[in-house]
């Protein structure tokens, strides 16, 4: 069993939403978490992890200060989302990954499927773990609803948000 902490400088927790008709991109900058990973029992391995709602970062000054606001995130009174796995099951490169996901106030139990990427050394002997996982979630699950009707019908946000995290971990 490895204890590995999130490195975020080389992390990535991503979404995708649609806005009309096409896609807005966005990630959060300030991630942090401990994985126990052992790939021989990978059922005994474990992670914990927390985004800081107010990294949100569209590369647009004004949607991600909207998007930090009452109608979205509450970064405010909601500054984290965070998942703490309650069960791993799988085999050493492919695991499914339950537990309970907390965004705005709303735990909703998710499984998400993990890709373990491999370990490695990094130039300075420090040993690595990587780990991704692409699921979508309903955002409107999670308490942010906010959209405006569309004058043609339709509205300007959809409800389905495609989650992206790619996870660098260093023993600890």
């Amino acid at each position: 069993m490895g204890t590995y902490v999130i490195d975020k400088a080389h992390s990535e927790a991503a979404f995708q939403v649609r806005h009309l008709i096409t896609k807005v991109r966005g990630s959060f900058s300030d991630l942090e978490g401990t994985i126990q990973f052992d790939d021989a029992k990978p059922e005994q391995s474990s992670v914990e992890f927390k985004v800081k709602t107010g990294s949100v970062d569209t590369n647009e000054k004004d949607r991600d200060g909207h998007l930090r606001s009452a109608d979205f995130f509450d970064a405010e009174q909601h500054p984290e989302i965070t998942f703490k796995s309650t069960k791993v099951t799988g085999n050493s490169k492919q695991l499914q990954v339950t537990g309970p996901l907390t965004i705005r106030g709303v735990t909703k139990e998710v499984t998400l499927p993990v890709n373990f990427m491999g370990f490695a050394k990094d130039p300075w002997g420090n040993q690595r773990a990587g780990f991704e996982t692409e699921t979508t979630l309903n955002r409107k699950d999670f308490g942010l609803n906010w959209n405006a009707a569309l004058e043609a019908g339709g509205f300007l946000v959809g409800d389905e948000v495609k989650v992206t995290l790619q996870i660098q971990g260093v023993a600890k």
